[in-house]
């Protein structure tokens, strides 16, 4: 038993050393300077020539015959549920429990949101709670992969072929994570992402799609990519990326009014920054799974990730959580373990996670059509909008997942005081309910 007394009544903290570069991302070199640097000198912010060649090399990576960039991850989600055919009066599925960008697009379509509950030790979609939501205008089930932990694909992409729905993954946190050893963005029709500066791969405001399924991808290159249809423009030759008959039609105009194109300063760090991304996973991989292995018999708090010799990982470990047992340190509260654990030093111990998407107004009353009536019920045949006490995972979520420092190097010294900073106060849990 640890017998110093816990910083938040006085003692000292648990953190003693200077955590350096421990934290730092994304790491820029010289490289990636000078990848910019040239775009910049000859003017080719607006090209496509160097996103040609991220999506190129971003397709060969993750196994995919298609990649396309976008300006960033929303858009790429947008795109995705058009392609795979949301439109007005059709509904997605889609946990509550993630950033808005994952569901917000199919209110610009027309589409409904029904949401499902969070898997309690995954914090992904819970298979369970998807079947019995599916009806006659479903199109789409969002699969995020949250905090970088794989969804229960083998469990979801049955349930989608029964009902002949499409599978959209939400890859945003969770690039280079593997479910069962396969790619995650790889396993449904469609993998969607953002590259945007806080991700685990961050190449500035960005965002890229993969699939390999050519209809959805035309869909894609037509909806937004205005370039990419044949037509001539100022910054890029002619360009033909669509086969299909029905889609050349509108050659040379977004279908959807959109407009797609990657900014190009954000393709050229992209290719650096893949090329140096699977060598970093490692390092992250080794430094967070060397934090989890330090608390592995501590009570209170459990390690967010995939069962050893699943052939699943976390990729780059995007926002790093833990799940907290309040019943094991007799009923201490999630906010107030985190307060003592800030006090020893951890800047990044908070509680909960994104906000239950599901009980927003903008689910409930946004009028974005100016139909007079809730965009989530003007094209609809049912009402899917769901309120407090309908989602319980996710509605408690501030109690139940707590905030873990994010390593981006495996620096062990550094590592083994803020797993101490954990230990220290569950072990002292009592002095804190009193």
């Amino acid at each position: 038993m640890t017998t110093s007394a816990l910083a938040i009544n006085g003692g000292s903290k648990a953190l003693t050393n200077d955590p350096g570069d421990i934290f730092t991302w994304p790491i820029v070199t010289e490289e990636d300077e000078s990848a910019v640097l040239e775009v910049l000198r000859r003017g080719g912010m607006s090209g496509t020539d160097v996103t040609k060649l991220f999506e190129e090399d971003f397709s060969a990576w993750m196994g995919t015959e298609f990649a396309l960039g976008y300006p960033n991850g929303t858009e790429s989600l947008r795109a995705a549920m058009w392609a795979c055919g949301v439109g007005a009066g059709d509904e997605i599925i889609c946990p509550s429990l993630t950033y808005w960008a994952s569901a917000t697009p199919a209110l610009s379509l027309g589409a409904a949101v029904h949401f499902a509950d969070a898997h309690p030790d995954s914090l992904c979609i819970d298979p369970a709670d998807i079947e019995h939501r599916i009806g006659p205008r479903t199109k789409a089930i969002v699969v995020v992969h949250y905090a970088g932990h794989p969804g229960d694909m083998d469990a979801i992409m049955p349930i989608a072929k029964r009902h002949g729905v499409k599978v959209i993954e939400d890859v945003s946190h969770a690039q280079g994570s593997l479910y069962k050893g396969r790619m995650c963005g790889t396993i449904g029709d469609v993998g969607a992402m953002s590259l945007m500066a806080g991700k685990s791969l961050a190449i500035g405001e960005a965002g890229i799609l993969v699939t390999d399924n050519r209809e959805i991808y035309e869909r894609c290159v037509a909806y937004g990519h205005y370039e990419r249809t044949g037509a001539r423009s100022q910054y890029n030759p002619p360009d033909q990326q669509v086969t299909d008959t029905s889609l050349q039609q509108f050659s040379g105009m977004p279908m959807g009014g959109y407009k797609h194109r990657m900014h190009q300063l954000s393709s050229a760090m992209g290719r650096v920054q893949l090329r140096h991304y699977p060598e970093r996973i490692v390092e992250i991989q080794k430094a967070m799974n060397r934090f989890w292995d330090l608390l592995e018999d501590v009570p209170g708090i459990t390690a967010h990730r995939p069962a050893a010799g699943s052939g699943s990982t976390m990729g780059g470990w995007y926002f790093a959580r833990g799940l907290y047992r309040a019943e094991e340190l007799g009923g201490l509260t999630n906010a107030t373990f985190a307060e003592a654990v800030r006090a020893e030093g951890v800047g990044a111990c908070g509680t909960g996670a994104n906000a239950p998407l599901h009980t927003h107004n903008v689910f409930h009353y946004a009028d974005l059509f100016g139909t007079g009536k809730p965009t989530m019920v003007s094209f609809t045949d049912r009402d899917v909008r769901q309120g407090p006490g309908t989602l319980p995972v996710s509605e408690n979520s501030g109690q139940t997942i707590v905030g873990v420092p994010w390593f981006k190097h495996d620096r062990p010294e550094i590592i083994e005081q803020y797993a101490a900073a954990y230990r220290k106060v569950a072990e002292h849990a009592d002095e804190l309910k009193a």
